[in-house]
């Protein structure tokens, strides 16, 4: 029954994600959008940790830790982000909430593979600037980048494992800017329109050993290279008037296609790694650098900001106060915490988009075989409120169910 019920959940997301945005941030304008957290809501309540992996969750963002899995895993995640959003004079706030995964995993001999689907980058913003003169222009976004991967990992060597993650993503984003000027009987409108699609890839490491009877040491790395994101686009210039209900009514029309453009993806590499007690505890580190400087807009004319390197650091760890406890629930919650920092790599007008985050989360035993019920929050900022930019406060809430079964048993005949 339960296969059933993902199969069928797994057929109406891949038809629902290709239009979800899941973000109302100002800063989704530039580039191909907010880039969506890749990992489960385990990571993302450890600060977004991705250096570990166990024989019951899947780990997203390294495909070496399929390594370990022992049970077929099916995971969905889900959030819901409330935000505030203030400049120097003013503020405004809002909520959205997303589908953020489903995917499988199935071990099979010394290999274990894994499928699912995935947002990337969501845009959804709707900015208004008015001129000295009464000129008002508004700028609205949506769409955004998803994925549907497949991956593999085993372990060659003791504790060493290795994996590749092979994804293909694909996805739309609407630019639609009106321009109203007092002095004319007409506005203008510009959309633009761009359908995204590409094919990357993903190498993980992750090594793991015993250094006493109870101490082990975690190691972890992902290497993600360069890809071109192909752009196919259209352009639609047209004179509108705008009813008293906000209906564009459309007088005249142009369209023209533009050059298909091939949009460099920044490069990825991360390593990090641990210290902990096999399901007791764990604390651990992680450091990823993006080589996003040779980063492609999507838009001409974003001539304000530009893409640096970027980095990111995250802390996090996890507590069982006692895994295999007959008498107490409680003491068989998992209990996770965590820190993030990035430098998103934009720039605009010469102030850094930087973003924090701090998490705690518990994993809640449901039912048999260790499947769990997963409550991550999360409070962060992004931006500033310098040079007339805007700072995002945002408070996220997240939910997933990693439930757990045995495919492949072994038959014995007497």
């Amino acid at each position: 029954m339960i296969k059933k019920i993902l199969v069928i959940i797994l057929a109406h997301v891949a038809i629902t994600s290709y239009a979800q945005e899941g973000t109302s941030s100002p800063y989704s304008f530039y580039g191909i959008g907010i880039p969506k957290f890749k990992g489960t809501v385990e990571n993302r309540s450890m600060g977004g940790l991705s250096v570990l992996g166990d024989s019951i969750h899947l780990n997203l963002q390294n495909p070496a830790s399929y390594g370990d899995l022992k049970l077929t895993t099916y995971a969905v995640g889900t959030s819901y982000r409330s935000f505030k959003i203030s400049n120097a004079n003013k503020s405004s706030s809002g909520d959205n909430a997303s589908l953020d995964y489903l995917a499988i995993g199935i071990p099979a001999g010394k290999f274990a593979f894994a499928f699912g689907i995935a947002p990337l980058t969501s845009v959804g913003y709707k900015l208004n600037a008015i001129e000295s003169d009464n000129r008002e222009s508004q700028f609205i976004g949506k769409g955004g980048l998803n994925k549907v991967f497949l991956a593999t990992g085993a372990k060659i060597y003791k504790g060493l494992s290795i994996g590749l993650d092979l994804n293909y993503n694909f996805g739309s984003i609407e630019n639609k800017a009106i321009l109203k000027r007092p002095s004319l009987q007409f506005d203008t409108r510009e959309i633009t329109n761009s359908d995204l699609s590409s094919f990357t890839m993903s190498f993980g490491l992750m090594y793991k050993t015993m250094i006493t009877e109870k101490l082990e040491l975690v190691a972890s790395a992902v290497s993600t290279p360069s890809f071109k994101l192909k752009s196919n686009g259209t352009r639609e210039f047209a004179t509108i008037v705008i009813s008293n209900s906000g209906r564009e009514n459309v007088v005249g029309r142009k369209e023209i296609k533009i050059d298909d453009q091939g949009i460099k993806l920044p490069s990825e590499f991360k390593f990090g790694g641990g210290i902990g007690q096999p399901r007791k505890w764990f604390m651990g580190a992680e450091y990823a650098h993006m080589n996003a400087e040779n980063f492609t807009n999507v838009l001409p004319g974003q001539t304000d900001a530009v893409y640096k390197n970027a980095s990111k650091y995250k802390v996090g760890g996890y507590y069982i106060p006692r895994y295999n406890s007959l008498t107490s629930y409680l003491s068989r919650v998992v209990y996770r915490a965590g820190f993030r920092y990035e430098e998103t790599g934009l720039t605009i007008k010469g102030n850094s988009i930087d973003e924090f985050g701090m998490s705690f989360g518990v994993g809640l035993p449901v039912g048999r075989l260790f499947s769990n019920v997963n409550i991550g929050f999360e409070y962060g900022q992004r931006g500033t409120t310098d040079m007339g930019l805007v700072k995002e406060e945002f408070f996220n809430v997240s939910l997933s169910l990693s439930m757990n079964d045995k495919w492949f048993r072994q038959l014995k005949f007497n």
